[in-house]
């Protein structure tokens, strides 16, 4: 059989009969919708050689950027808006419930579990001294008991204990009660920059944008029968709101943390979960 001549226009056709017996459908469609956008932006920016050798560098670096506690491609993820326009695209929140947002690079499994009240600030300097509460229900109003809060924020250092250490700080698992109640303490959120030592970094500076993220306090809410929820709490007032790094913000997210007369602050927040379509009404 004669080799086929090269033709650059018929080249991406070529490349998706290539992968016409892909059995499983779903990477079939991914894959043929990748391949087809890959060559569009190829055409679109005619890169040289030299830049397009760059771009495979700067992937290849962000991948040996990666380690056990920090995430570059999450991180690059992020910045780039591709995290909220997915969680967008798979977070529809009904009526009354509660937005979603980025899960961030800093999450880690097996935080400790505290009773309520508990605090999970283990040291003096990490921050100004605050309690959260409020309850977690569902969109008829109904206490939603035993609901697992995973929580997680960094210290007015602005780093993570992932970023310091080994150590579990300023981090938690707590259940609502009976009533679907739950309170904590911890510190009040501080702006802080996602980590821009490494080539995402570097992209921020090379386009002419900060990498700093506004006050705020993880959280990753579960229940039997419900959606999990990702999301945060914005402190009202806090920098960076309307030009968080990772595009994060949701209005309906920003509460007011309210300082005391004994120096303690304060916020509160009613969380709405969505059922999952399993859980009998």
């Amino acid at each position: 059989m004669a080799m086929r001549k090269f033709s650059e226009k018929k080249l991406t056709g070529e490349v998706l009969s290539r992968i016409r017996k892909t059995k499983n459908a779903r990477l079939k469609q991914v894959m043929t919708s990748f391949i087809k956008h890959l060559h569009a932006f190829v055409r679109e920016t005619k890169p040289t050689q030299e830049e397009w050798f760059k771009g495979i560098e700067f992937l290849a670096e962000t991948g040996q950027w990666c380690t056990g506690k920090r995430n570059e491609y999450i991180l690059m993820s992020d910045t780039l808006g591709v995290s909220m326009l997915a969680d967008a695209l798979n977070y529809k929140a009904g009526a009354g419930a509660t937005q979603s947002t980025v899960l961030g690079p800093f999450h880690r499994e097996r935080a400790p579990a505290y009773p309520l009240g508990g605090n999970i600030s283990k040291n003096a300097p990490d921050g100004e001294p605050c309690v959260v509460r409020g309850t977690v229900k569902d969109a008829k109003g109904r206490p939603v008991a035993g609901a697992k809060l995973d929580i997680w924020e960094g210290g007015a250092d602005g780093l993570y204990d992932s970023q310091k250490g080994d150590e579990m700080n300023l981090r938690g698992v707590f259940r609502t009660d009976a009533q679907g109640r739950f309170h904590f303490r911890c510190v009040t959120p501080s702006s802080y920059p996602v980590p821009n030592d490494g080539p995402v970094g570097r992209m921020l500076v090379a386009t002419g944008r900060h990498p700093m993220r506004p006050p705020h306090l993880h959280f990753w809410i579960t229940a039997p029968g419900y959606k999990s929820l990702i999301t945060h709490l914005f402190v009202k007032g806090g920098k960076y709101l309307d030009s968080d790094a990772v595009f994060g913000v949701k209005p309906e997210l920003v509460v007011e943390f309210k300082k005391g007369k004994d120096g303690v602050a304060s916020a509160s927040y009613d969380f709405v979960l969505m059922q999952d379509g399993k859980r009998k009404k």
